[in-house]
């Protein structure tokens, strides 16, 4: 990460590092089963998808469930619901499942047209005294494809460096201030 912003919010300046708000901003565009997972109706919803593939048998697997095919077949069955810790692990595994699925739709909404344009909201500097406040303003900016390809590849992985790294790239674009936009308050865009 670019470094002017060393001892951020010493000042009150409120913000996010752009790579968070980068990786945020993607977790955001998921959608996936509304009903809570710890209803009748969010667990068969969430055994329907994991079970429609070996995919979502190796999620399931991955996100620590092992219980005989009995008791699977007990579950689908809704004969017996999950134990709470079980309700919770087929939660995560069906957002596991969920991220891999959509990942390649994400990269090509977000390098559809050249790329997708960002708007970026500066740091809120509004509990920073007058004389030590920044000149930021909102910026927008076009994300080339090949940032989107390894921007979601990083955030599937949940790799922050990586993100880190091109977030530094994407902001160079903003010219000599670019440190600037190292945090902020928020990134938005529609893909």
């Amino acid at each position: 990460m670019a470094g002017r912003w060393r001892d951020f919010g010493h000042y009150n300046a409120r913000g996010v590092p752009g790579a968070h708000a980068l990786g945020a901003g993607i977790e955001n565009m998921v959608t996936g089963i509304a009903s809570p997972p710890d209803t009748e109706r969010g667990v068969a919803a969430r055994l329907r998808y994991l079970t429609g593939s070996a995919a979502g048998y190796a999620a399931m697997e991955r996100a620590g469930i092992s219980v005989t095919p009995r008791t699977l077949f007990a579950w689908l069955a809704e004969e017996r619901l999950p134990n709470r810790a079980n309700r919770a692990r087929l939660d995560a595994a069906y957002w596991d499942l969920r991220r891999h699925n959509v990942a390649a739709d994400l990269r090509r909404r977000l390098t559809a047209r050249g790329g997708t344009r960002i708007e970026i909201d500066p740091v809120d500097q509004s509990r920073v005294a007058p004389r030590h406040r920044r000149d930021v303003r909102v910026r927008r900016l076009t994300v080339r494809p090949r940032h989107w390809d390894t921007a979601v590849d990083a955030w599937l992985a949940e790799d922050e460096d990586t993100l880190d790294a091109i977030w530094d790239e994407v902001i160079r674009d903003l010219g000599s201030e670019y440190d600037a936009y190292s945090y902020v308050s928020s990134l938005g865009w529609n893909a």
